[in-house]
């Protein structure tokens, strides 16, 4: 294989299988676009190229820091859940050869295709951070972004009666950007219930400039963070973590000028940078950016018509939530189908996501914006205001969008989501 991601001439295998779509990732995102194909197609050969045993609702870890989910609530079996239609192949994509329409994977097969998806999900990068890796799930350094630690983290909050909790954001995209900021609201409001919250030291490190980026939520979001005095600290990226002295190392910007403060810790909630896959920042897909490069409407790929990409792994300029995956799904489907037929995409995207911020146990403020920070609410603002805190918002979160998602996103139920017809008004 060639360092620039293709399968090399000389190295090149013949296909071993070939399908009309082929589906690079089983999480989220490959799921519900492959359910949503097989609803309008069921004749079509598909297959889904992923190589783990098991899934998990990612959006739940937050609640498991919390104390509110476990982990078992967030986990399946991936078996169960690829549609039954679909080949499992069960390997990790390695390389593409996009003019050969050729998928290899790790384990050296070639899979080709008519029409290729690719969803694989984003890189977190805990070695970007000096010392993260020995320091995570002991001495206080925690993350909700990895499902083994989410109970780390409620044990954590638990525990803690006074001192000093740190919280942390590093450079956008990250996938599920309100997540860092959730962590220490719902920390900050279980320690406001036990009465210790005035013991302890709360500061959100962001290595961005401002707290949320839709002004419209920051109002509410503000409230909060004066509510619980968590100190916010902006263009403040965390660098390198000591567990055993409890020290976290932020660069932190001051107008040209930048400084090493340490800080020392009880806790650290950490958010790990994040990047595209490795395999796909190395292929002939990926933007300068890194990302799969594809037009922001049609989620197609910018130079070869027969490709699409969705969830975190494309460069589409929406916030990278499972809400925007689900929002992603049937208009890639029915773009793929349309390329089978040989015919341009038919739908298009707006660039929906939803962040839903847990401001404190039983309330959030339901972010749901679109490109350009346009706000698109699912619900008149009678029922839920987006932009207030709201114990119905908590409610979708807590009880009804999960089942969403095992029964009705990835079994191609497209509840408020119907792909938009591009020459439909």
């Amino acid at each position: 294989m060639a360092s620039d991601g293709k399968i090399t001439k000389s190295g090149a295998a013949k296909e071993q299988s070939r399908f009309n779509i082929v589906i690079v990732g089983g999480g989220s995102a490959g799921i519900a676009t492959a359910s949503s194909i097989f609803k309008r197609n069921k004749k079509v050969s598909l297959t889904i190229i992923e190589p783990s045993d098991v899934h998990y609702y990612q959006p739940g870890w937050t609640m498991v820091g919390g104390g509110i989910f476990s982990v078992d609530f967030t986990r399946r079996e991936e078996k169960r859940l690829i549609p039954g239609r679909a080949k499992w192949i069960k390997a990790a994509a390695e390389a593409f050869d996009p003019d050969n329409n050729l998928v290899v994977t790790a384990d050296g097969q070639q899979i080709g295709y008519d029409v290729l998806i690719v969803c694989p999900g984003i890189k977190l990068d805990w070695k970007a951070i000096e010392g993260l890796p020995e320091a995570l799930g002991e001495n206080g350094v925690t993350s909700n972004y990895r499902h083994d630690l989410a109970p780390y983290t409620n044990q954590l909050v638990e525990d803690l009666a006074k001192g000093r909790a740190l919280f942390t954001q590093p450079p956008m995209p990250i996938k599920c950007a309100g997540a860092p900021q959730k962590a220490m609201y719902l920390s900050c409001s279980r320690w406001e219930k036990a009465g210790i919250l005035h013991n302890i030291d709360v500061q959100f490190h962001n290595a961005g400039g401002v707290l949320f980026g839709v002004k419209e939520y920051v109002p509410a979001l503000m409230e909060y963070v004066e509510r619980y005095n968590a100190h916010l600290n902006f263009e403040s990226t965390l660098v390198a973590v000591d567990g055993e002295a409890k020290i976290a190392t932020f660069e932190q910007k001051t107008g040209d000028k930048t400084k090493r403060v340490q800080e020392t810790f009880d806790m650290i909630h950490v958010v790990p940078p994040q990047s595209a896959p490795d395999f796909i920042r190395s292929s002939p897909l990926a933007a300068e950016n890194g990302f799969v490069d594809v037009d922001q409407a049609t989620l197609r790929h910018i130079k070869y018509p027969n490709i699409y990409s969705l969830g975190d792994a494309c460069s589409a300029p929406n916030a990278k939530t499972m809400a925007a995956a689900r929002k992603q799904a049937p208009v890639v489907a029915v773009n793929a189908l349309a390329a089978l037929e040989g015919k341009p995409p038919a739908a298009d995207y707006d660039g929906y996501g939803s962040c839903p911020l847990t401001v404190e146990s039983g309330k959030i403020v339901l972010a749901e914006f679109g490109y350009g920070g346009k706000l698109l609410p699912s619900f008149p603002t009678w029922l839920i205001d987006g932009t207030r805190p709201s114990r119905l918002a908590w409610l979708l979160k807590d009880t009804i969008l999960p089942p969403v998602y095992w029964h009705g996103m990835l079994k191609g139920r497209e509840w408020m989501v119907k792909p938009h017809q591009i020459d439909a008004d």
